[in-house]
């Protein structure tokens, strides 16, 4: 059995939030155990709890398009969320669950060891870019210990605020020319924040 399904066996059995007694099923995440690139989302909605499976939505249908706009399917790359249960009601994740959570994601990087990380919406972004605002910093990256952190609008963004789509779109398009030129980026040096999200 792969690291990575050892994983899912432990998320699907943790009980640490309240609202693991609504759900129907636990959403760890899918994608190859070697993939260059883990995007992370904020937390499984309706489809996902229904399926196991994260991105499987009208948000996800969009996800897949812009991985199809650079030449990758789903399979070749990691996608997950902050949090691996969905809220109720779908309710933005509570400070207490992304905290609890942490220790998952934590893991799923640490075994897939992705080259960048893809931030979709402001709970992901919150996590690797403390303090900022993602109408700033959407498009952007930053390296730090050998992994691109790059900021983008959840895909969720564009199907209530039509405007949002193509700056999505636009911010999707980069991600190859990020990969290629991953040695040219400059590292930046951690701050405490950050530092303190990978102790488990």
């Amino acid at each position: 059995m792969s690291a990575l399904s050892e994983l899912y066996k432990e998320i699907e059995l943790c009980q640490k939030c309240e609202i693991a007694k609504y759900r129907t099923r636990a959403v760890p995440g899918e994608g190859a155990e070697d993939a260059e690139i883990m995007f992370i989302g904020e937390a499984p909605g309706w489809h996902e709890d229904k399926q196991g499976r994260p991105f499987v939505g009208p948000a996800g249908q969009f996800l897949d398009e812009l991985l199809a706009a650079i030449g990758l399917k789903r399979q070749q790359v990691y996608i997950t969320n902050v949090v691996k249960t969905r809220p109720p009601s779908n309710r933005d994740p509570l400070p207490m669950e992304i905290e609890n959570c942490r220790q998952w994601l934590n893991r799923q990087i640490e075994i897939i060891k992705p080259k960048m990380i893809v931030t979709l919406g402001r709970y992901s972004m919150a996590m690797f870019f403390p303090g900022k605002s993602i109408s700033k910093i959407h498009g952007t990256a930053q390296k730090r210990d050998d992994i691109i952190y790059y900021a983008m609008y959840h895909p969720a963004a564009a199907l209530h605020q039509q405007s949002l789509r193509r700056i999505i779109e636009e911010d999707m398009l980069k991600i190859p020319k990020l990969l290629a030129e991953a040695k040219n980026i400059a590292e930046v040096e951690p701050s405490p924040q950050q530092l303190s999200m990978f102790e488990v």
